[in-house]
């Protein structure tokens, strides 16, 4: 018996370490979970607000510029329209480029004709 002396000790702080580890692996993968969530968010909550104001273009009279207002719903999300008129002035090219948090998220393209 005395030469046990001190093994409860040690078996403690083994199983302690390994509930650490196990905590910390546990806890950074929700951590990267939670961030994939978020991009993924971002992304759809994009293309939703792109695919609507590529069709509300669509819907509006030709024109060289485009004066495009981000819904309500999109608190945060800014978009930048761009025309570029192809085929003397038949043909358009819309670019829709979606930001949120100052960084581009989605942008999709479209063409637009005069006729």
């Amino acid at each position: 018996m005395k030469s046990e002396k001190g093994v409860m000790l040690i078996e403690v702080m083994v199983a302690m370490a390994l509930l650490g580890i196990i905590g910390v692996a546990l806890l950074s993968g929700t951590a990267t979970t939670s961030t994939a969530r978020i991009t993924a968010d971002e992304r759809s909550a994009s293309k939703i607000l792109a695919e609507s104001v590529i069709e509300e273009i669509k819907n509006l009279d030709y024109a060289t510029d485009y004066d495009i207002e981000v819904p309500p719903e999109f608190n945060g999300y800014s978009i930048d329209v761009t025309v570029q008129n192809i085929m003397t002035n038949n043909l358009q090219r819309i670019n829709a480029a979606i930001e949120h948090r100052g960084k581009v998220v989605l942008t999709l393209e479209t063409y637009k004709s005069n006729r």
